[in-house]
């Protein structure tokens, strides 16, 4: 019998015979449960509807003229459509193996041959509906989960710019593209007058919603010590003293910042252990922005330098992260810095939003639209 303090099950009994029905009402009522009888298909869904309930205990042969359980099989699948998580025993007077298989694929849990013996019964009610608890607790959690990724996904991306700030002299385009719900990517561009921007990409090891934690300190330091009058290397030293009290010892960050000055025709950058940014010249020259110093985070008091080029009309930069150049195909072939050098040199002419649509446009096509890593590009073209 269930403890005293317990709150009583609420079981649904679904027999189209009253006797049935009554008998199993009261031995059950006398266990401590609620019930509640129906004698129809029809009825079972309607009440599905109206309460929740911890059980289902149906009669699976609906009609006695034959042997096929079809009509028990077919309010199976009713069921599921309306709570899937439901645990359903089933009684019947006859059956078969394959019955029991399509039962079993349509949600049943547990068997009781007619005429059944009381403590048997019983005790598969009690298990299943302990069973039952738990899967919905599961599914509860899950579904908790999923509710607070998409959550977190739509901050996240509240915290990139949601329009690209553009210089006098140059268009700047970017493409973000998550691995998972969440991402640990980070991108930014910010403009300090018409003339003069920063652009900084950034890479958080892991994944998820760690990564992503993580990603969002940095994106509030960046935010707070940017200004035209910090040099890049004094920006990645104030940024990197602040994630570097947030991040474990398995943790850091890559990270690239520039200033464009596009009237003195200059860039400053400082590369913090990122993938070197590409500097296509229109004459077909290659630049890699490489200097700069460590990764963010392990080390705290670490002096990072920046060094300045000069910036020329047509040239195309492109800030990408890892995600971009070691995805993989099919072939488990990755696509590859040289796929990047050959689509910034093969693509002058095309402003900075033609441009990253034509690397997507390789990148997805290689991968066939999947993702092993979360992939970040942000492009000038001057």
């Amino acid at each position: 019998m269930l403890a005293a303090n317990s709150t009583a099950p609420r079981t649904l009994i679904a027999d189209d015979q009253p006797d049935v029905l009554e008998a199993l009402r009261l031995l059950l009522k006398g266990e401590g449960y609620q019930t509640e009888g129906v004698s129809t298909p029809n009825d079972v869904i309607e009440a599905l509807k109206t309460h929740d309930f911890d059980l289902l205990l149906m009669d699976l042969n609906y009609a006695r003229d034959t042997t096929s359980g079809q009509e028990g099989l077919d309010l199976l699948s009713r069921v599921q459509a309306v709570d899937n998580t439901l645990p359903i025993v089933v009684m019947t007077a006859w059956g078969s193996v394959e019955l029991a298989v399509q039962a079993m694929q349509r949600g049943v849990r547990d068997f009781v041959l007619k005429p059944w013996e009381n403590n048997r019964l019983l005790s598969i009610l009690r298990t299943q509906i302990e069973m039952g608890h738990a899967l919905r607790n599961t599914v509860r959690l899950k579904k908790e989960q999923e509710r607070e990724l998409v959550e977190a996904r739509s901050i996240q991306r509240r915290l990139l710019p949601t329009e690209i700030p553009q210089i006098a002299g140059c268009s700047i385009a970017a493409a973000w593209r998550p691995a998972r719900t969440v991402s640990g990517d980070y991108y930014d561009v910010l403009k300090f007058d018409d003339n003069k921007a920063a652009l900084c990409i950034a890479d958080v090891s892991g994944k998820g919603m760690p990564a992503a934690l993580l990603m969002s300190n940095v994106q509030a330091a960046v935010h707070a010590f940017a200004s035209e009058n910090l040099s890049p290397s004094e920006l990645c030293a104030k940024v990197n003293r602040v994630v570097s009290s947030s991040t474990g010892e398995d943790k850091f960050i890559t990270f690239f910042y520039c200033v464009i000055d596009s009237k003195q025709n200059k860039l400053v950058y400082t590369n913090a252990g990122h993938n070197a940014a590409m500097l296509a010249r229109e004459d077909g020259s290659m630049l890699r922005l490489e200097g700069g110093g460590a990764v963010l985070g392990p080390f705290p008091n670490w002096n990072y330098k920046h060094d300045e080029i000069e910036l020329r009309a047509g040239d195309r930069l492109l800030l990408f992260t890892d995600g971009v150049s070691e995805l993989r195909g099919q072939s488990a072939e990755e696509f590859g810095e040289e796929r990047l050098v050959e689509l910034l040199t093969q693509n002058q002419g095309l402003d900075a939003k033609a441009l990253r649509d034509r690397i997507v446009q390789e990148v997805v096509g290689f991968s066939g639209g999947e993702f092993q890593d979360d992939a970040t590009l942000l492009v000038l073209c001057a």
